[in-house]
């Protein structure tokens, strides 16, 4: 497992190594023998320490894509001449622009390989034998253990629950307890499967680590054990932890799930790593550790605490949609193809659990969403809700007392998907009642149809123009609208910002506390919450702001000398992890499609709270704007609009149209007037009957037949029967 870990690493580096080093011309001619590793590194501190950085970078690129794992890389220096030599030459090259990355590889390396050769198992039974030594051995094996963290566990369990060496037992676990949080969750693992004698002995350990992880385990074996001596120990351990002795285990399982889920810190053993440690314990192997990627480790975890949760109180309704929230997100964030061990092929979707809960508990899944910012998960929720709803149950949480519901906070959400697919669902309902938020559902729906396609960007670069010109050029590239420059900041572009129909992405390119600034006002903006950003800056920023929104799926640090293509790559990425990526064209013709039919229903029906002639005006924006079968689905909704405006509109549409879509259109006018009567303006009338003079017989029969629905009088139908289906003197006549 650390060996693959660190592969990873190393891998990601070597990429980023070879774009920056380029993969520079061996400095030695082609004839000449191939140097050794050894040899490499040595004229690598050589080159650096004379200042020869061309020729350092040369030799520095060959070592390090020569295939060496981390440890063999570690031990490479380790044997080399002079370790601090090793040391001046590397901090120099982190000081050189040209040589940074590459600086930054051998570092990464280094340490990967320190750590891994930590992990290694027989490392880890050489350096517990060594706690046994004299005083320095005793100190460097309590130091590498400790190095070694969690991957120690499994030995050091084994040697703190033997019998025959008091003494190391003892120091055993004085290691375990100076782990700390790392040996908790290893632990209780195993607290469940051992016989009381030894349950006391970890419990002893447990009480001794100042971290309240452990507390859930400790009174769930408190009420469940029959031995006295083992509670008399659990007692002691809770209360030296601040522990209730009579707090209830599903209260405290459901606590820890909302932590995992949180991804605190102190529940976390390698943030910045790949792979975390799930658990388990065999009583013939003893504890057994399941690497799992970090992206779905702290999902798998909160699903398993607040599956102990339930276990003991099945009619929580909260802690049923903490795991659903947690179910849900193991799905978004698991990588391509990831088979997760946490979470077997067999077992169902995220979603068939959602729907089987009904539609109480997604909705509290969607308020978990909105809260958070997390607009994949909000997506899934509304999903879930608009599959089991009922008409009550979308604008109330029913049993609470509650008379609205987090689907109509959706409504205001910033990110347009979550907007609309709240609006579909409510819409689709047919809603007989009034509610609060009904007046938003409409003109979203007609959003939809018109603006779901577009695409909106910021560009942050202070006072810099030359620098929000090259962004700007790269955007309008990518088919974004990019708002005007704001030197002083967003309130510089506070009209637009509104105007907008959505911002999808916010690029930052300052200093990195200039950019934190920024982001923390985009947070506090009701338009910009949700939005994207990615975040230039100088290089000497990117790690610190990098580590400061590691968790934020919405923010993405990069140098702020990034080429064009990686520009775009990083652009996607964190358009795709912050909200799913931009909506494609695909994508924004089946909202159309699904708005228009929504709209169509709620106008058929004469839907009162939700009025159709809300979204007039935006529908005949969309009917000059669209074309194909979406403009005719924008005719037919204009068609049950009782307004002049709608039906004017459509025969504006229909006289600049041909063909089939003219007839259709034409078709269109006469469904309006055969509902409202006549509106149209005379000019309209005048050219409707020009058009059924037309020699076109199929063209000529529709506009008549509109003129039928209309019920024009008959000075504007007699002419066409006397002069054999020519209208010019009549439309003469009516001049």
């Amino acid at each position: 497992m650390a060996r693959s870990n660190g592969w990873l690493t190393r891998m990601t580096a070597l990429v980023a190594l070879q774009v920056a080093v380029g993969l520079a011309t061996p400095a030695f001619a082609q004839g000449e023998p191939e140097q050794t590793n050894a040899q490499l590194l040595e004229d690598f501190e050589h080159f650096m320490l004379i200042a020869n950085y061309e020729l350092a970078a040369d030799v520095g690129a060959k070592l390090m894509n020569s295939g060496l794992a981390p440890i063999e890389f570690v031990q490479l220096v380790e044997q080399s001449r002079n370790i601090r030599r090793y040391e001046q030459a590397l901090a120099r090259a982190m000081n050189v622009a040209e040589l940074e990355d590459l600086a930054a590889l051998m570092d990464r390396t280094y340490r990967q390989g320190k750590l891994d050769r930590a992990r290694d198992p027989a490392e880890i039974t050489r350096n517990i034998e060594l706690l046994k030594g004299t005083l320095r051995q005793q100190q460097i094996a309590h130091d590498r253990l400790v190095a070694a963290g969690e991957y120690a566990l499994p030995q050091l369990l084994d040697a703190a629950l033997q019998r025959q060496d008091p003494e190391l037992r003892a120091r055993v676990v004085g290691v375990m307890r100076d782990l700390g949080r790392q040996s908790i969750i290893p632990l209780v693992t195993a607290l469940p499967v051992l016989d009381p004698g030894r349950q006391e002995i970890i419990v002893d350990i447990l009480g001794q680590i100042p971290y309240r992880t452990s507390l859930p385990f400790l009174v769930e074996l408190y009420n469940s054990t029959n031995s006295q001596s083992l509670r008399t120990a659990l007692a002691r351990a809770i209360q030296r932890r601040e522990g209730n002795l009579s707090a209830q285990p599903a209260d405290l399982f459901y606590a820890l799930a909302e932590g995992y889920y949180d991804e605190r810190v102190e529940l976390t053993s390698f943030a910045e790593e790949d792979f975390q440690l799930l658990w388990q314990y065999d009583p013939g192997l003893g504890l057994v550790m399941v690497p799992v990627v970090t992206e779905v480790f702290h999902e798998a975890m909160a699903m398993n605490m607040a599956e102990r949760s339930l276990k003991h109180d099945a009619s929580d309704r909260g802690t049923l949609a903490l795991w659903m929230a947690a179910n849900f997100s193991r799905e978004i964030d698991s990588p391509p193809e990831y088979q997760n061990p946490a979470y077997p092929a067999g077992r169902r979707s995220a979603m068939y659990y959602a729907v089987g809960a009904g539609p109480m508990v997604s909705q509290l899944v969607l308020a978990r969403a909105l809260e958070n910012a997390d607009t994949p998960l909000a997506r899934l929720a509304i999903e879930a809700i608009e599959e089991t709803a009922g008409r009550d149950s979308l604008i109330s949480l029913g049993d609470s007392g509650q008379t609205r519901s987090p689907l109509l906070d959706a409504l205001r959400y910033p990110d347009r998907r979550v907007r609309y697919e709240a609006a579909l669902a409510l819409g689709s309902s047919q809603p007989a009642s009034t509610f609060e938020g009904a007046a938003r559902v409409v003109p979203t729906l007609a959003s939809a149809v018109r603006d779901a396609s577009s695409r909106h960007a910021i560009v942050l670069t202070g006072g810099d123009r030359e620098e929000y010109d090259r962004l700007h050029t790269l955007l309008t590239g990518l088919g974004f609208a990019v708002l005007p420059p704001a030197d002083a900041g967003l309130s510089d572009i506070a009209g637009p910002i509104a105007e907008a129909p959505a911002i999808d992405l916010v690029i930052t390119s300052t200093s990195g506390s200039a950019t934190d600034q920024l982001i923390k006002a985009m947070r506090a903006d009701e338009k910009l919450a949700v939005t994207p950003v990615l975040a230039l800056v100088p290089t000497a920023d990117e790690e610190p702001l990098r580590r400061q929104y590691l968790r934020d799926r919405l923010v993405a640090t990069r140098k702020n000398a990034l080429p064009d293509d990686m520009l775009t790559n990083a652009i996607e990425q964190v358009i795709q992890a912050g909200s799913g990526g931009l909506i494609t064209a695909a994508e924004a013709k089946s909202y159309a499609s699904r708005s228009l039919a929504v709209l169509r229903d709620l106008a058929v029906s004469g839907n009162q709270v939700l009025p159709v002639a809300d979204a007039t005006g935006s529908l005949i924006a969309s009917l000059g704007e669209k074309d194909g079968p979406t403009r005719l689905q924008i005719a037919e909704v204009l068609a049950h609009i009782d307004r002049a405006d709608a039906q004017s509109a459509l025969m504006d549409a229909a006289t600049r149209a041909s063909g089939q879509e003219q007839l259709a259109l034409l078709t269109q006018v006469a469904s309006s007037a055969k509902r409202f009567g006549n509106k149209l303006a005379d000019r309209q009338v005048r050219r409707l009957i020009e058009l059924s003079g037309s020699g076109d017989q199929s063209l000529a029969t529709t506009a008549a037949a509109v003129m039928g629905s209309l019920e024009l009088p008959n000075v504007d139908v007699v002419p066409l029967i006397l002069e054999h289906g020519k209208s010019p003197s009549a439309t003469a006549d009516r001049r």
